[in-house]
């Protein structure tokens, strides 16, 4: 295993392992696509920095990748987590920056306030 591939391993467990990060609720429409699928639409139901729960009729499978596009955003890669009964439950591949984040919060709570740094 070379040092990139041990970075990667212990970042990926972190994420999957460190679910501590405030999720908050929010009904936002996107799209879903599964690695080697296609895509469907759905609705993130909560998000948080590393991660995401939405609706997901099709049995998605713990490990394997998927990408999230919201309204007017590029692609977000993330993995499968866990899946349950129309509910998919992923880890970003990268963590969202905090003020995409915010702004994401902001327009789809409704309220307008912005976390401070």
């Amino acid at each position: 295993m070379t040092t990139t591939d041990w970075n990667t391993n212990i970042y990926g467990q972190a994420a999957l392992e460190d679910r501590s990060a405030p999720r908050q609720r929010v009904n936002i429409p996107a799209t879903l696509r599964p690695s080697g699928g296609k895509g469907f639409q759905t609705v993130v139901l909560d998000l948080s920095l590393g991660g995401f729960c939405a609706n997901a009729l099709q049995r998605m499978h713990p490990g394997n990748r998927c990408w999230l596009t919201l309204p007017g955003m590029e692609a977000l890669q993330a993995e499968v987590v866990w899946w349950d009964s129309g509910r998919v439950g992923c880890a970003f591949a990268n963590l969202l920056s905090p003020i995409v984040h915010d702004n994401i919060l902001a327009r789809y709570r409704g309220d307008g306030v912005f976390r401070r740094p």
